[in-house]
């Protein structure tokens, strides 16, 4: 009983940026690790952000410097801000979180994805 609710995706020009949300809700206990991943046309998904349950974040090799992840515990809540954004950074973004729900168990849920469109 655990959904993942992504937002802020859309169309923007070449060095423009957006914020992504993902809220989680339902039977949870805590969130260890949440992060993004995207999947773009043709290509292999990869993980763009993951930030740990103390706040620390890992990026790939493309997005540093560019994308900047973070999470509200208060709130369930992780954002992806992205920055400069460039033509191969179209992709459907999805996000994924590690949780500890009742009966102690910790298990991976998805988003459904948003889809993030850059215009050249």
């Amino acid at each position: 009983q655990v959904q993942l609710v992504e937002s802020g995706g859309g169309l923007v020009q070449v060095g423009g940026s957006l914020r992504l949300s993902c809220a989680a809700s339902g039977s949870i206990v805590s969130i260890n690790t949440m992060g993004w991943y995207r999947q773009a046309p043709g290509k292999q998904r990869e993980s763009v952000a993951v930030i740990s349950g103390g706040g620390n974040a890992n990026y790939g090799d493309s997005v540093k410097g560019r994308f900047t992840i973070s999470r509200d515990n208060a709130k369930n809540t992780v954002y992806l801000q992205m920055n400069s954004l460039k033509p191969e950074d179209t992709a459907v973004y999805y996000c994924h979180a590690l949780i500890f729900t009742t009966g102690f168990r910790q298990l991976n849920y998805w988003g459904q994805g948003t889809q993030v469109t850059v215009s050249s």
